[in-house]
């Protein structure tokens, strides 16, 4: 079998089936409903594949990846450049003439280059509309510093509108667009773009500093508590408890009910019940492995209720200065 006679979606379900089964769930989590179905129909369908053939689709699929990237970086004519230093004039055509006749570059592209000094510079004084679809697009990082420099009635408006902004037509980015061509430069478009939203606020705030989220916060919650809520309850979530130290965990179990904790393990990854267990005692744990074994089969909302009590003691917790939930980089500790 030569991969020339495999269609793009075999290639896909060969490449899939050799990364295994935890690569494939976190590749599954960016496909549509429609894509699963028909990845995994590819997939359930495909014999056997001679090692040489899968060798070459993984190496293919790595140089499609690699493309991918230095058009990213650069643009397309600094990604020839590279590749045709790294593979040679002939692949690297080939490769850029595949990823250019599907390619749509992502809106703001020039901007997401930029440093977030530069890009304040270039929004501060745009609509806070504007400013908040161009922080939809950029790295949460770099949101996150444009969001600290801006003034404080500002940076709350912008995360407002964020927040609801939903879909935007391309209409409207294009004009947009226009408006800030004459700053740095211009770019291609896409059809309906879904942007902003509350994971767009949540990875923002995850990279800001403590003061600024607290302060925005505050002001937010005065015009709109249940979307502070909302951002608060998804800032952390139940698998993160693998990220606490030791001595978060510890404090945290002193103010955890032990049928609730019994209760949220039923469901627990791998890792958070790797943590929990090795910061209890052996007969706590004993003691708890056999009251989850007692309690027979639980209600998955009963799992999720337990598992968001605790998710809200380690906030309550945070807010008091008892621990610290670290944030973006992860440079902060237990002091």
């Amino acid at each position: 079998m030569a991969t020339t006679n495999l269609t793009p979606r075999e290639k896909a379900a060969v490449l899939l089936i050799s990364l295994g089964t935890d690569y494939s769930a976190k590749l599954y989590r960016h496909l549509s409903e429609e894509e699963i179905g028909q990845m995994t129909l590819s997939i359930t369908t495909t014999r056997r594949v001679e090692p040489e053939v899968k060798e070459q689709i993984i190496s293919e699929f790595y140089e499609m990846c690699l493309a991918q990237k230095f058009i990213s970086e650069g643009g397309i004519d600094y990604a020839r450049d590279v590749l045709e230093k790294a593979l040679g004039p002939e692949k690297a055509d080939e490769l850029v003439a595949r990823l250019s006749s599907s390619l749509q570059v992502r809106p703001f592209d020039f901007i997401r280059r930029a440093d977030s000094q530069q890009i304040y510079n270039v929004i501060n004084n745009e609509h806070a509309q504007t400013i908040a679809l161009v922080m939809s697009y950029i790295s949460p990082k770099q949101a996150a510093q444009v969001l600290t420099e801006l003034p404080p009635e500002r940076q709350t408006e912008v995360i407002g509108r964020i927040a609801y902004m939903g879909s935007t037509s391309p209409e409207y980015i294009k004009e947009a667009e226009r408006i800030l061509e004459r700053k740095i430069t211009s770019m291609g478009y896409a059809d309906q773009i879904a942007v902003g939203g509350i994971d767009t606020i949540v990875e923002i705030v995850n990279s800001l500093d403590r003061g600024t989220e607290k302060h925005i916060f505050e002001e937010l919650e005065l015009v709109d508590g249940e979307l502070v809520e909302e951002i608060r309850r998804r800032l952390f979530v139940f698998e993160d408890i693998a990220k606490l130290s030791n001595q978060a965990i510890q404090r945290t179990l002193k103010e955890v009910n032990n049928t609730d904790l019994a209760v949220a393990l039923k469901m627990a990854g791998e890792e958070v019940s790797k943590a929990i267990f090795n910061n209890v005692s052996k007969r706590m744990a004993e003691l708890l492995k056999d009251d989850m074994e007692v309690m027979g089969p639980v209600r998955v909302r009963d799992v999720e209720e337990a598992q968001q009590k605790i998710v809200n003691v380690i906030r309550k917790l945070e807010e008091e200065g008892e621990i610290i939930v670290a944030r973006g980089d992860g440079d902060e500790f237990i002091v």
